[in-house]
């Protein structure tokens, strides 16, 4: 909270410049608006399609460090404006979605929410889907997953470690609700809560989820978390992340 405060008071430079007015400047900002497909090789199985807005390098590379890490929420807005950006762009390249749609966050382990003292993926997901409701998109925010069991660190781990560490670590809780409270087109229930039944309605198509991440290395996160909501019936349209790590090896 101290942090949060301080980053309003005393407004920090740049983090890809360092010049003084913004925590990342037009100037910065502008070059990493470029969402595209960006999808990891080798693909793991069942990962969706899968955009961001830039490679994980450079100012970008600094400023999601300089959120995540150092708790510099000032940070926040531009990067949910990626994050955002990338999903429309992602939406409109795809199959067309009508009606409302769920962005659902991958979420952090509870470990790094204690350590970090912020939800920095789920913030970002909240603003993105504000942003998207300006955008004319009617995005709905759905914090539909909660880790089943804990996972090793996934620092130094290949494609096919990170992908058997993360196997069977994720489940669904809860239901979205439409954008206005009531039932939402194509969602089997529009109702906020938590629970452990099957969301999935009998001859009831359900309203198309994109994922949200902040970053994607070898997409086992993602593909996870895919997994996750397809077995309780739920249609994942696409995957979005903010940056993307470009594999050297």
């Amino acid at each position: 909270m101290l942090t949060a405060v301080l980053d309003v008071l005393l407004p920090r430079p740049c983090v890809g410049c360092g010049a003084a007015g913004a925590a990342l400047c037009d100037a910065c900002l502008a070059p990493l608006v470029a969402p595209a497909p960006r999808t990891p090789s080798p693909r793991p199985a069942g990962l969706p399609a899968c955009w961001s807005a830039a490679w994980y390098e450079g100012p970008l590379r600094r400023a999601v460090i300089a959120y995540k890490e150092r708790a510099q929420t000032g940070l926040a807005v531009p990067l949910a404006a990626l994050l955002a950006l990338t999903v429309a762009s992602a939406l409109g390249a795809g199959r067309p979605v009508e009606g409302p749609f769920a962005v659902v966050p991958v979420p952090s382990a509870r470990r790094a929410l204690r350590s970090r003292g912020h939800d920095p993926m789920g913030r970002l997901a909240e603003l993105a889907v504000q942003a998207l409701t300006r955008l004319g998109r009617p995005a709905v925010l759905w914090r539909a997953l909660t880790p089943a069991r804990r996972v090793a660190d996934q620092a130094g781990l290949g494609a096919a470690e990170r992908a058997a560490n993360l196997a069977g670590s994720l489940r669904v809780t809860g239901r979205p609700a439409g954008p206005t409270g009531t039932r939402a087109a194509g969602a089997p229930i529009a109702l906020h809560g938590h629970g452990t039944d099957n969301f999935r309605t009998p001859g009831t198509p359900c309203m198309p989820v994109v994922l949200v991440d902040d970053l994607v290395t070898t997409g086992a996160t993602l593909a996870e978390a895919a997994r996750a909501l397809r077995e309780q019936g739920w249609d994942v349209t696409c995957a979005a992340t903010v940056a993307a790590t470009r594999r050297r090896s």
